[in-house]
């Protein structure tokens, strides 16, 4: 439903099932699926093939239907930039299940390309200078373009959308990219043919989180953890976002935390499980920067929090250092 393995867990504990992983393999064909059956769109919605699929079953798509409103939000957008066509460039992870839904949606609406960051951004603004051939265009962006897209006719009007999880900082950046693209070729007095100046569509629970987060690294603290699902990407781009000031762990629960001298976390640069011994600087007063991706609990934070100050029995009380606060 969301990128944290914790509420997933909670999910199947009740009975629910998951039809595929966020990888797309499936665990429950589609032929077993009928129309007696509720089927949950998730948060991050659906491709328009499978919407389709679910109602040729007779399955009502609608009344089970959690598709995040600011994910519909960057849906309308791309309609009306397709319908005043513009080329709709998506800021996204191509494999993320968003991306996924928002490029099915874009495609029926406008021609549709992805990239997932500036550099990949400037690879493509190569197309719209001239600099790199058509031919070129279709290996490099292979997959991540719609039926019929051609750089030569497609990167003359343009508008960005993005996956609502990405940093803010990051699709200004190519949205701002793209726009001196336009003027430094058609001039700025012909601007507006050219750039669609479409306002930022992420999500207020991720923008606030990644907002908070810069002012996190305004501290000097002496570590981060960061809790959240590892496949989560709002998740990642906080990590990120800390590991610039602070060494920084990455984990899902307060499990992770075996120990004050042993923490289990997450490399998300190489996919991988580590263990880190004595993690707990031997400081006093020791300031931790504690935060989470947008999709997990609060609940689960907390009970991170408790974890922590149990390994020091001299502090405050939690419900002491609140009053205080």
């Amino acid at each position: 439903m969301i990128h944290n393995q914790e509420v997933n867990q909670d999910l199947e504990s009740r009975g629910i099932k998951f039809i595929m992983d966020t990888d797309g393999s499936q665990f429950i064909p589609w032929s077993a699926i009928d129309k007696d059956d509720v089927v949950i769109i998730p948060a991050f919605g659906t491709t328009l093939e499978i919407e389709h699929l679910l109602l040729d079953k007779g399955i009502e798509v609608q009344k089970y239907n959690t598709t995040c409103p600011f994910v519909e939000k960057v849906w309308n957008r791309s309609a009306k930039l397709g319908q005043d066509q513009y080329t709709i460039i998506i800021h996204g992870k191509p494999k993320h299940e968003e991306t996924k839904a928002t490029f099915s949606h874009s495609t029926s609406n406008g021609a549709t390309v992805i990239v997932r960051d500036i550099e990949e951004a400037r690879q493509l603004g190569k197309y719209l200078t001239g600099a790199k051939s058509a031919q070129e265009f279709y290996s490099e962006f292979a997959g991540k373009f719609s039926e019929g897209f051609d750089p030569n006719i497609h990167l003359k009007r343009v508008g960005v959308v993005n996956q609502t999880t990405m940093l803010a900082s990051e699709t200004q950046g190519i949205a701002d990219y793209f726009k001196q693209a336009m003027v430094d070729k058609y001039g700025s007095e012909n601007l507006k043919d050219h750039f669609a100046d479409t306002r930022d569509t992420l999500c207020y629970a991720t923008n606030d989180n990644q907002d908070s987060t810069y002012q996190l690294l305004e501290s000097n603290a002496d570590l981060a953890i960061v809790v959240g699902g590892y496949n989560s990407s709002n998740t990642s781009h906080i990590v990120e976002l800390c590991e610039r000031k602070f060494p920084t762990y990455f984990i899902n629960s307060e499990i992770e935390i075996k120990s004050a001298n042993e923490i289990h976390h997450f490399n998300y640069h190489q996919k991988e499980k580590l263990i880190t011994h004595d993690f707990l600087p031997d400081k006093h007063p020791l300031k931790i920067v504690l935060t989470s991706g947008a999709s997990c609990p609060d609940t689960l934070v907390d009970r991170v929090l408790i974890k922590l100050m149990s390994y020091f029995p001299e502090a405050k009380s939690l419900d002491e250092a609140l009053k205080d606060f």
